[in-house]
């Protein structure tokens, strides 16, 4: 098959199916709140059934041999818990949100009605192929959606299992998966959804928000960027060291939210490094066999990501940085060493580009005050950690930051709470996800004003207008309590 032809085909498909959507999508919006949360709680069982889970486990140690336990705590574990979230919650959503109306406004009802957006795309990436494709779809179902999923080509046996995986539960003409590259993602960009939900990096998520625009279509941008971890005095080192460690290495460093590089006081950075290697070693060299060994330790995602992680490393050891903590590296395994690179400066990429892989650099400092200024070199983080005890501290550090989330003595729990919004700021993401704040965001949520009492004193400012009408309109205003 020519490039041209496979072009065509890709673009005809995409069009019939965009075509069924179109036509299904007000009778989704229609759908009564049962019948979302059973197909809701029928994903949940599927996704639970052993046969599913092992097919969907041995796809992502294909893609890039990450462990059964890994994979059900950041796929599936996180999933099934956010559709319980939904289907406790999700009547009281749908339901009117009565709002105040005032005192001049008397005999009019005020409320909010949430209501579908019509034909969604959601275009997940490959580093949680699965959690991030199906917590935005089960967001996108419970609001009454058609949806069209584009998961990620670098994962090709997980976007396999998700495109069958779905087509055991829903007709084409409620939620299609479509395969392919960026030539696929372009054919799909092209055509006038109502949302588009993108998870990914700021230099794609321009391109998203580029096309976009092109329809006026409204946009959740899920993205990343460089979130610092910052380690006061007070902190207890041990502790930091070792749930940094485990955040940082957690599916090999390729989280969106991982810890991307450290801010740590220079009194306790030898500390730091020691408790540090000490973890790494706890958790991936339990028998001495090496590092490189573990099963618990997922591989870079490609080659081409493995040589830009490994010229980073380069590039700051060029310019003066030191490895305290691994370093090694295997080209032909795809396996970068867990690495706390130390002596790290502005003048590196390392400090620059968004690392996601398992390279820490440390920036030391003395005063808190140094540490604001160190953030604010760089654009707005996903999430933002800081380890300490002192209060006052703290509070100081949240109130000279900006960051979409921030984590205090704890690492990578963001999507663990779902009563909270989870989002980034400007280049690290528009939007939100999880809880209520992610159902909205596949969400028209109309104002609705009903009067019930067909009088209003409004006529009494109707034209023709005259000392009446002045003095009316300013009493009324004076009335009004926005």
């Amino acid at each position: 098959m020519s490039a041209t032809t496979a072009s065509s085909d890709i673009r005809q498909d995409i069009a019939r199916i965009f075509a069924l959507q179109q036509k299904n999508a007000p009778a989704l919006g229609l759908s009564r709140v049962n019948e979302r949360i059973k197909k809701l709680k029928d994903f949940r069982a599927a996704l639970n059934d052993p046969a599913w889970f092992n097919a969907l486990a041995e796809a992502m140690h294909r893609d890039f041999r990450k462990h059964p336990v890994e994979a059900y705590a950041s796929e599936v574990g996180t999933t099934t818990s956010y559709i319980d979230h939904i289907c406790k919650n999700l009547s009281r959503w749908l339901s009117p949100r009565r709002e105040i109306t005032p005192l001049p406004l008397l005999g009019i009802t005020s409320y909010v009605q949430c209501e579908s957006k019509g034909q969604v795309l959601i275009i997940s990436p490959w580093n949680y192929p699965v959690l991030l494709a199906f917590c935005p779809l089960v967001n996108a179902i419970a609001a009454g959606n058609a949806v069209m999923v584009k998961p990620s080509e670098m994962t090709p046996n997980t976007s396999a299992f998700i495109r069958s995986f779905l087509s055991k539960l829903f007709d084409e003409k409620e939620v299609a998966v479509v395969e392919g590259d960026a030539e696929t993602a372009t054919a799909l960009l092209e055509l006038p959804f109502d949302h588009i939900h993108f998870t990914g990096s700021p230099a794609v998520g321009k391109i998203i928000m580029s096309a976009a625009a092109r329809n006026l279509t409204s946009i959740t941008l899920e993205l990343g960027g460089k979130s610092p971890a910052i380690v006061t005095p007070s902190a207890d080192i041990a502790l930091t060291a070792q749930k940094m460690a485990w955040a940082k290495h957690f599916n090999n460093g390729q989280t969106c939210i991982a810890p991307d590089y450290a801010v740590i006081h220079e009194s306790v950075l030898g500390s730091f490094i020691q408790h540090y290697e000490k973890a790494l070693n706890r958790y991936f060299n339990s028998d001495g066999k090496g590092i490189q060994q573990s099963d618990s330790l997922p591989r870079i995602i490609n080659l081409k990501h493995f040589r830009r992680i490994r010229s980073l490393l380069e590039d700051a050891l060029d310019k003066g940085a030191k490895v305290a903590v691994g370093g090694q590296s295997d080209e032909q395994d795809l396996y970068i060493a867990p690495s706390l690179i130390v002596n790290a400066d502005e003048s590196m990429k390392i400090m620059a580009e968004e690392i996601f892989g398992p390279l820490l650099p440390v920036i030391t400092y003395r005063e808190a005050s140094e540490i604001p200024a160190v953030i604010a070199r760089r654009p707005k983080p996903l999430a933002l950690y800081i380890a300490g005890k002192k209060r006052k501290e703290i509070r100081y550090l949240l109130q000279h930051s900006t960051a979409g989330s921030t984590i205090i003595n704890d690492y990578l729990l963001g999507f663990s709470n779902p009563h909270l919004p989870m989002g980034g700021v400007n280049n690290s993401g528009m939007g939100r996800s999880l809880g209520f704040a992610g159902f909205r965001e596949f969400c028209n949520e109309r104002s609705v004003m009903d009067r019930r009492f067909l009088f209003s004193g409004l006529k009494l400012v109707f034209p023709p207008y005259g000392k009446r009408a002045n003095l009316v309109l300013r009493w009324l205003y004076r009335l009004i309590n926005y």
